[in-house]
């Protein structure tokens, strides 16, 4: 009996291994024209009402550490063929779920606007908002969920911006 029950589990264990080594999983590559070489990343402003100190700073680092280690832009503090702008202009605590009168579920709300000035090509400026909800139970303070959050946050956000700079979707 156990001698069939390895060879079942040897045969499950190579099947999924075949399914999951033939299925590819792919991004568009970073799409940066040529003559673009500079980028410049204005550290991050929050003008939202509520304001997570912790925030801004934390995006704009993820940002240029980003940028950094998966383009071939360097970074500049003076004039860049890119200039990034950002400001946190949202965050704020919504309820999502009420059970038995008291809330069960919120959703921690954070909405970014983005500016990208190409300076060699003005047609291609973006100029967007990135909104993101984040989901977390009803008995959590909102301290709490920003500890719990906080990496979470960073990287969708930051992972949103880069797609929309730098991703022909």
């Amino acid at each position: 009996m156990n001698k069939r029950k390895n060879i079942l589990i040897t045969l499950v264990f190579f099947g999924v291994l075949n399914i999951f080594g033939t299925c590819r999983f792919s991004m568009r590559d970073v799409s940066i024209p040529a003559e673009i070489k500079t980028v410049k990343i204005n550290m991050f402003e929050n003008r939202a009402r509520y304001i997570n100190p912790q925030l801004a700073p934390r995006l704009t680092d993820k940002l240029r550490q980003k940028i950094i280690n998966q383009t071939r832009l360097s970074q500049t503090n003076s004039d860049a063929h890119y200039e990034i702008t950002a400001t946190i202009t949202d965050y704020s605590q919504s309820t999502s779920g009420i059970t038995d009168r008291q809330t069960s579920s919120n959703n921690l709300n954070v909405t970014v606007h983005l500016q990208l000035v190409n300076r060699l090509d003005n047609k291609k400026n973006i100029e967007t908002d990135i909104t993101r909800s984040f989901p977390f139970s009803g008995n959590l303070s909102l301290s709490q969920a920003e500890t719990q959050l906080g990496d979470q946050m960073v990287n969708n956000i930051t992972d949103e911006i880069f797609n929309r700079i730098f991703s022909n979707w």
